[in-house]
């Protein structure tokens, strides 16, 4: 049977994916490429979370794309409002046509011989579809979207209620009039309980400890006036190297000086709460700023469902589910109509893919990370992986940039292979994400290792990556190129 064959394939047809596309049409006009999408819309994780007030952690002047100026009010802005905007970036860029829907990549095998992928796809009727590229492109994201993380609950099998986890919404889930208790402290908590409150008899926010917390503006007043007075492209720009900046000092000034961290943000709680209530118990947490993600509100909304009454925070542990809801280990009761377990993710590595070199199966955890997004002994093959402490798309457009030099550097000088190769003896491993959040914990094993210096290190930092990737040398010794097949 015959293969259809790409200069390039991507894998995932969401942000990063449909992003891929355009820097690939852009950058690489004459190569062919296709876009294998596993579910059978676009959108990606702003297609698969329904639940109520889902949104973005990050302003959209960084989530947004390099090359497409984020246009309306909102800076922090909702899930369909991110989604119609990747979509009209793929139909305007006549990047949607090249897209086959519910293709479920389950093996990708690299022959050295041929210089080329064979891909295998699963589609919806079971059948395998096999497609061959020269550079594989996996812009799938890090987590499983079969199935998110829910804790084994102790008694759950005797709760009456719903027990509901917010990657599964079910959809027309009435709540109006209810008692509801969302467990987790993390992004998608923050968003529910406040999204929820005004229509619940009462929701509480239940979580085992406390969560840094950053009450930001919706809109970004800099952002608008600039849009009124420059042309789009230019405030766009702007405004999204003014919000990395801040990000970037916001982070740097966590890690060099905690304790002031901890106050500013604590006095940012304070205002929105305001005397009276139990700061130390529901908003103090027992890390450091950013040894876990610290958590965005627009203006302020958790803070303001909190201080009306519709809303409550709880903080405790589970001692077991009873018939009519929740007994913590205090002995308190939580009754509910419904429980959301917002306990996070499952991470799951290139879509749980298996990769193959030359006939050799790859595990993943013994490759090191090349420049954040390359693999170790695996040729012609990218991930598209964002930043734990900036917006994921930051990285996204660097990482697509990158493969696009690389690809035409390889034209130019007549290669076939480019394959990053660790030579150096001190280079010391280091886990992949540092960061102590559980659903990281739970399966860094699974991913590749980091080393401990350039260009095995992974730089949560915009600026170096700037300069590693869009001006960094591609012939930097650890990659290495092969000629022409004989």
């Amino acid at each position: 049977m015959s293969m259809e064959h790409f200069d390039v394939l991507i894998v995932g047809a969401g942000l990063s994916g449909i992003g891929a596309g355009h820097h690939l049409q852009t950058r690489c006009p004459g190569k062919t490429y296709a876009i294998l999408e596993s579910r059978e819309t676009i959108g990606g994780t702003w297609d698969l979370f329904r639940y109520p007030g889902i949104r973005s952690d990050s302003d959209m002047y960084t989530l947004g794309y390099s090359f497409r100026p984020w246009k309306e009010a909102k800076a922090i802005a909702d899930g369909p409002s991110i989604l119609s905007y990747v979509r009209q970036t793929a139909k305007d860029g006549g990047i949607d046509r090249h897209i086959r829907f519910r293709q479920k990549v389950l093996r990708s095998s690299w022959s050295s011989a041929e210089a080329r992928w064979t891909v295998e796809a699963q589609g919806p009727d079971g059948a395998v579809t096999r497609y061959s590229c020269s550079f594989l492109y996996n812009c799938s994201g890090y987590y499983d979207y079969e199935q998110g993380y829910m804790p084994q609950y102790p008694g759950a099998e005797r709760y009456k209620g719903q027990l509901i986890h917010p990657q599964k919404w079910p959809e027309g889930l009435d709540y109006k009039g209810k008692r509801v208790v969302v467990i987790g402290s993390g992004a998608t908590a923050v968003t529910l309980v406040p999204a929820m409150a005004s229509d619940t008899a009462k929701v509480t926010m239940l979580q085992r400890s406390p969560t840094y917390i950053l009450s930001l503006p919706a809109e970004d007043a800099i952002a608008n006036f600039l849009r009124r007075v420059l042309p789009a492209k230019l405030a766009y720009a702007i405004v999204r190297w003014k919000n990395v900046l801040m990000s970037m000092l916001l982070y740097q000034l966590s890690r060099s000086h905690p304790e002031l961290v901890k106050k500013l943000v604590r006095k940012g709680v304070e205002k929105m709460l305001g005397p009276g209530f139990d700061i130390d118990r529901h908003f103090k947490p027992s890390y450091n700023p950013w040894d876990q993600r610290l958590c965005l509100v627009p203006n302020g909304d958790l803070f303001k469902a909190l201080r009306k009454g519709q809303a409550d925070i709880v903080t405790d542990h589970i001692e077991t589910f009873t018939e009519k809801g929740i007994r913590l280990k205090s002995g308190q009761e939580l009754e509910a109509d419904i429980v959301v377990s917002a306990t996070g993710l499952n991470l799951l590595a290139i879509g749980g893919a298996q990769l193959v070199v030359d006939g050799v199966p790859i595990e993943l955890s013994k490759t090191l990370s090349y420049k954040g997004m390359m693999l170790s002994g695996v040729p012609n093959f990218a991930i598209a992986l964002g930043y734990t402490n900036a917006s994921w798309t930051l990285k996204c457009d660097l990482s697509c940039e990158y493969v696009c030099r690389l690809i035409n550097h390889m034209d130019r000088l007549g290669y076939t292979h480019c394959t990053p190769h660790n030579d150096d003896s001190t280079i010391t491993e280091v886990p992949f994400l540092d960061f102590s959040s559980g659903y990281v914990q739970r399966a860094i094993d699974q991913f590749p290792r980091q080393g401990s210096r350039t260009p095995w290190k992974l730089h949560q930092n915009y600026a170096l990556d700037l300069a590693t990737l869009k001006l960094g040398d591609l012939d930097d010794g650890a990659m290495k190129f092969i000629g022409a097949v004989k």
